[in-house]
């Protein structure tokens, strides 16, 4: 929907500008420049070695650009000192790709660490939060389960309640979907675009899974490694039909046949 008076456009959460990504001399990209706004669904995509999960680890903080700035709501990530960099990260929820999970922990436990961590809430109102944010990914009678009692879909789920145990603003995924089944898959789909739309969260997503990409997405950026910096951003379902970068559309329409890859279509 276009933007309106009535309409206005949705604030920008994350603005990244003028980034670039190395390793000493090595340059994994160069000059990316993108905005995430409130409530998307923004996935970083790109082939195998791209960066894709070198850039969410710019974005949290885990790793320093070469070049250039991110910010959140206008404030500058990357100029911020360690005691304001805390108050940022306070504001993210994190979910690895492996999900990360304690094995020698249940997962009430695995959900309730940060809130130990980092809150001054009563153990009796850290087991109820816990319950609460478990019962929103689907795995409500789960909490004395250890991650080896549990699929791998659950346990990426109960990665999702752990990122979310502090409330974030802004939901970060590394590759959700990453060796489930296309059932789990898209099941987990289902329950991102729930949380985002029960919960006003803001999402950026890793993954280079066609079906989830097309899902769930309303913006993305495509990491091109021929080029070494962005090929394209915008709404997938779009830069798959309309892209005028060859790169874009191969990645975007993988098994068509190459002649409807030769140009984009009107």
């Amino acid at each position: 929907m276009p933007a309106t008076p009535e309409n206005p456009p949705a604030q920008a959460k994350i603005t990244v500008r003028g980034l670039t990504m190395a390793y000493d001399s090595f340059v994994v990209m160069r000059d990316l420049n993108f905005e995430v706004a409130e409530k998307d669904i923004f996935i970083i995509m790109g082939s195998s070695g791209c960066g894709k999960s070198t850039l969410l680890r710019h974005l949290i903080g885990l790793q320093e650009p070469t070049e250039g700035r991110i910010l959140y709501e206008d404030e500058d990530f990357t100029a911020a000192g360690p005691e304001e960099r805390v108050k940022f990260i306070r504001r993210f929820g994190v979910m690895y790709q492996s999900g990360a999970l304690w094995s020698s922990m249940t997962l009430a436990e695995n959900v309730a660490l940060p809130l130990e961590e980092n809150s001054d809430l009563a153990p009796k109102a850290i087991r109820d939060l816990v319950s609460y944010k478990l019962s929103l990914v689907g795995l409500s009678g789960y909490e004395d389960y250890y991650p080896a009692q549990i699929s791998g879909g659950m346990n990426k789920r109960a990665g999702i309640a752990r990122a979310m145990a502090l409330d974030p603003d802004i939901l970060f995924l590394d590759e959700p979907g990453a060796g489930l089944d296309p059932l789990s898959s898209r099941r987990l789909d289902d329950l991102i675009l729930r949380l985002r739309d029960s919960l006003g969260s803001t999402v950026v997503i890793v993954t280079h899974e066609l079906s989830s990409i097309f899902a769930i997405a309303n913006n993305s950026i495509f990491l091109d490694t021929a080029t070494r910096t962005q090929g394209a951003v915008g709404n997938p379902k779009e830069l798959r039909d309309h892209s005028e970068n060859p790169a874009v559309r191969l990645f975007l329409r993988r098994g068509e046949d190459a002649d409807s890859l030769s140009k984009p279509t009107s």
